[in-house]
């Protein structure tokens, strides 16, 4: 489940943000019985596939070309426990460049931020197995979320 929205942290203008709803699943815990670190990932993983590929299509077209991870940091604020309502997966993008954009992300729920991450990914073309440059479709998307 995805929607949009401005976000709602800081100050000033800030960026739009794709919103990703994530439910925590059992099978997510580990034996501290909160949401394992890599699971945390897995969120974050399925925000940005639900970014790239949904908000991505205008008129049945999909605009993003194929992506590669080249880094990804997290910071772990605080426990995710087990709980009925999803949690948002808030991600915008904090820089382009000529190959590769940078994203933020937020996991999140009205009171409390629980991970805060950064993914750096790259264009990528898929017949060379090299970096590609990110064309104008890409980056007028890129620009909408920064």
């Amino acid at each position: 489940m995805t929607q949009t929205e401005a976000g709602p942290v800081g100050t000033g203008a800030e960026p739009r943000r794709h919103v990703h709803l994530a439910q925590v699943r059992y099978a997510d815990l580990d034996p501290q019985h909160h949401v394992n670190n890599v699971r945390m990932l897995t969120y974050l993983e399925d925000a940005r596939i639900s970014f790239l590929r949904y908000a991505g299509v205008y008129d049945g077209e999909e605009v993003f070309g194929a992506t590669v991870v080249a880094r990804q940091e997290a910071d772990y604020v605080a426990p995710l426990l087990p709980r009925s309502e999803p949690v948002r997966v808030e991600l915008w993008v904090t820089e382009v460049r000529n190959a590769s954009f940078t994203l933020a992300y937020e996991i999140l729920d009205d009171t409390k931020v629980y991970l805060r991450a950064r993914t750096v990914m790259v264009g990528f073309d898929v017949p060379t197995q090299s970096a590609r440059r990110l064309n104008a479709a890409e980056r007028a998307l890129l620009a909408e979320y920064s």
